[in-house]
């Protein structure tokens, strides 16, 4: 006898697949919620035990400074500014070197990683010299870039070119030499030149090894004007650092770092925007 005529109510226990999707996603914001809480209580209790031992001089607070100290060092930039003009101005300044060194590493960088990768001869010709360059330590470049080009921008823009080019040319010289054979045999089949299957077919595939090399190498281009700063400058967050160690305020120094860390996370946060804007065919990690 069916259950109709029991008068028992059919409950159905298969999910269909909007419901599915909707249990899926309802579970990954379960778990991202978790997950930034997660994040807030580790760094509430990395901060709270860094203040207490601090606090109870378990290590010494004028070496170490503590979280409190940072804050009000912070707030006083912000509301009063620094030795050097208004915080603001600071943190300008560095983002504009980074920022001009970051773009002209990357152009650079892309430009000739995909050329060295589609042209044999010409990597055959130019390989050893950029693996040795590669292997010169290129923060030590900084004091010369200085002597080269003065106190002014350009000693820092060039310091954040070189940290840059290097990561950014060998994931886009990869990325060129990854490309699908059968894409590139099609493209020719259908009467493309070079240049076309450059264009369309080689740098569209290499175009996710570039964005992987871009959220490392801002960061070095950050890295660059920072020691360049730190060396010589007129302004700058480098700068900063370096008056409050020569004298012998970690509140500050610890400060400047809070600063730059803020800012390599605001410009993680965009690229991976963009990245997701310009990948939006890709399937989600999540999904899987």
């Amino acid at each position: 006898m069916s259950p109709e005529l029991l008068g028992t109510p059919v409950v159905d226990t298969v999910k269909t697949p909007p419901d599915r999707a909707h249990s899926r996603a309802r579970a990954a914001r379960r778990r991202k919620a978790v997950v930034t809480a997660a994040r807030v209580l580790l760094l509430v209790a990395v901060l709270g035990l860094w203040e207490l031992l601090a606090r109870s001089e378990t290590i010494d607070p004028f070496n170490f400074s503590m979280p409190s100290k940072i804050w009000d060092q912070i707030a006083t930039w912000v509301t009063h500014g620094t030795a050097l003009g208004s915080l603001g101005e600071q943190i300008w300044f560095t983002l504009y070197e980074a920022l001009l060194g970051w773009l002209v590493g990357v152009l650079a960088g892309v430009v000739l990683g995909i050329a060295l990768g589609r042209i044999t001869f010409l990597a055959d010709i130019l390989g050893p010299y950029i693996k040795v360059l590669n292997s010169i330590p290129r923060i030590v470049l900084a004091p010369i870039f200085v002597i080269w080009f003065g106190l002014g921008p350009a000693s820092k823009v060039a310091s954040a070119v070189v940290l840059v080019f290097f990561p950014v040319f060998f994931n886009a010289f990869q990325g060129a030499r990854e490309v699908d054979r059968n894409l590139v045999a099609n493209a020719r089949i259908l009467g493309a030149s070079d240049r076309r299957v450059t264009l369309q077919v080689v740098i569209p595939s290499a175009t996710s090894w570039i964005f992987t090399s871009l959220h490392v190498s801002f960061g070095f281009a950050l890295i660059g004007a920072i020691v360049g700063e730190y060396i010589g400058a007129t302004k700058g967050i480098g700068l900063l650092v370096a008056q409050s160690q020569g004298t012998f305020n970690a509140a500050g120094v610890y400060a400047a770092m809070v600063i730059l860390a803020v800012v390599a996370l605001v410009a993680e946060g965009l690229l991976t925007f963009a990245e997701r804007r310009i990948f939006r065919w890709k399937p989600s990690g999540s999904d899987s």
